[in-house]
């Protein structure tokens, strides 16, 4: 037992000469010496247990859009629950993905579409138009 642990010191010395910095250093070299010893063949790393990193994937993104097309006041906590995802997850999906913003409980596009900035403008000039058909209206 002994004479095995000398080893995985000398081997660790070895590559700290040939590689610098960048060699393993000890208490690792002797980690992934006891996973080989006990018969581990492939260096990946195990499978872990838990959430996945990351669930905003680009279905979950169509599905968030699709809800906030249907329903522009619906609730990210709703959204969340019914997706079964954070909310926080959900909350980027429409700022940084989706570009959404919320404005008076309802998320809305940063930018118009064309027909809305028609729409926009049309009514301002209506709007404009009152105002100087009416001497008071100031």
């Amino acid at each position: 037992m002994f004479q095995s642990w000398s080893i995985c010191e000398r081997n660790t010395s070895i590559g700290a000469k040939a590689y610098g910095n960048e060699a393993l250093n000890r208490s690792n070299g002797f980690s992934w010496y006891s996973r080989f010893r006990d018969g581990r063949e492939l260096v990946e790393d195990d499978e872990r247990g838990g959430r996945p990193k990351s669930t905003q994937t680009e279905v979950n993104i169509a599905v968030v859009a699709d809800f906030v097309k249907n329903d522009r006041r619906i609730a990210s906590r709703m959204t969340a629950e019914s997706l079964n995802i954070p909310k926080t997850v959900v909350l980027r999906i429409l700022k940084g993905d989706l570009g959404k913003r919320k404005l008076c409980a309802g998320f809305v596009p940063h930018c118009l579409t064309p027909e809305q900035r028609e729409d926009r403008v049309t009514s301002c000039q209506d709007i404009i138009a009152m105002a100087d058909a009416d001497k008071i209206f100031f």
